[in-house]
């Protein structure tokens, strides 16, 4: 079986942004290169070196934490270039707008997959379905996103307090200095955090809905649903219908009246991710697993989708 994100350094990825820089403006952009941290991680480190509050701080995605990243931040306020290990940040311009969810264009990914037989030749693929992958849901997150869109806010603080490593030391304290006042508890949370739980249990839908068009040869949009969506395919129409129906979830329940910035009108996602640029190199010996092989990946997609799915596509 394969094996890949063995090393930090195995899974490479680098952002393409979208963000317009220049020498003037109130946001500095800076490229943050990082391993074994998340961006949230990696971002309250910075604010602390700096002494300046997260919040002034943007970005345009959470890039994985078993990997080496490098990716386009913004910040409302002075910092430097550092260097020390795992983290490493170089200025790069000046703007008028922070760095916000979505900034960007392409990611481009170099991975190291493992443990492959001498013979084994990857699959020719030019796109995968676009799901979601497990990352994406971590521990509780579906979980603790449908209570919050349900109003379920006691539901949603307890669900947090079991998921370890998410700030539920915060939650805690709260909720022993204010009894009871779970949004004040919830909302001692990033609101990109927050966001987080929301958009997952978005995805598992829609991952659930895309299953149902595995087939289908047309590139077609599905809902990523919210209390604005509409949808014109009627085959997705009833799908979403019936799982919201089996969850007890309406579209309207995404328009969260006592937590209004976590309010989701939806979107839209397309059933098919292209693989990009693909290049495959030559299976070489492998030194981490002792009489099998190692191939090298490199490839762009669009944001949002997953490399981790295409290793696995081109190798299952």
């Amino acid at each position: 079986m394969f094996k890949i994100k063995q090393l930090p350094e195995d899974f490479f990825v680098r952002e393409i942004s979208s963000i317009r820089m220049g020498n003037k403006g109130r946001y500095a952009y800076f490229l943050l290169r990082k391993k074994n941290l998340t961006t949230e991680e990696a971002l309250r480190r910075i604010s602390g070196r700096f002494r300046i509050p997260r919040n002034r701080f943007g970005y345009a995605g959470n890039k994985d934490k078993n990997a080496v990243t490098e990716q386009v931040c913004s910040v409302s306020g002075r910092v430097r270039e550092v260097q020390y290990p795992g983290l490493e940040i170089k200025i790069l311009g000046h703007g008028s707008k922070p760095v916000s969810l979505g900034d960007l264009n392409e990611n481009e990914f170099v991975i190291v997959v493992r443990n492959l037989e001498k013979n084994e030749k990857p699959k020719k693929l030019s796109r995968i379905v676009n799901y979601f992958d497990s990352q994406r849901f971590s521990t509780n997150n579906p979980q603790i996103g449908k209570a919050i869109i349900k109003g379920s806010f006691s539901e949603a603080a307890l669900l947090i307090l079991e998921s370890k490593g998410r700030g539920e030391s915060k939650v805690a304290e709260h909720l022993e200095m204010n009894n009871n006042d779970y949004v004040g508890a919830i909302r001692e949370l990033p609101k990109k955090t927050l966001l987080l739980y929301i958009h997952s249990c978005q995805s598992k839908i829609w991952n659930e809905t895309a299953a149902h068009f595995e087939k289908s040869r047309k590139n077609i949009k599905l809902p990523i649903v919210g209390f604005g969506t509409e949808i014109k395919n009627k085959k997705a129409r009833e799908i979403v219908e019936k799982i919201l129906e089996r969850e007890h979830l309406s579209p309207r329940d995404f328009l969260i009246r006592q937590m209004p910035e976590l309010s989701s009108e939806g979107t839209e996602r397309d059933l098919f991710a292209e693989i990009k640029s693909l290049k495959i190199g030559n299976l070489e010996e492998d030194e981490l697993n002792e009489g099998k092989k190692k191939c090298t990946l490199s490839f762009r997609l669009q944001k949002g989708s997953y490399a981790t799915l295409v290793a696995s596509a081109l190798f299952s």
